[in-house]
């Protein structure tokens, strides 16, 4: 996502499965032991479902389009 300062943020989307619940707290709490700092998400979003192509995969670019909307400078 956009940040005004390194030009993008690492956010991260998430999908809880059926009966799963989890805080945006948690999630980054337990990315901390996992991935350097620098790629911790620094914030965290629930949705219902995430966009997939037509071979059934994450597509990407879709997920990212909705919070570059409207900006002038992309990061690619």
């Amino acid at each position: 996502m956009p940040d005004e300062t390194w030009g993008e943020a690492i956010k991260a989307v998430v999908v809880l499965r059926d009966g799963c619940h989890a805080s945006a707290d948690d999630l980054i709490r337990h990315c901390q032991g996992l991935v350097a700092d620098i790629k911790k998400p620094r914030s965290v979003e629930f949705v219902a479902e995430l966009p997939k192509n037509g071979n059934g995969k994450l597509a990407r670019k879709d997920v990212r389009e909705r919070y570059w909307q409207g900006q002038h400078r992309r990061v690619a």
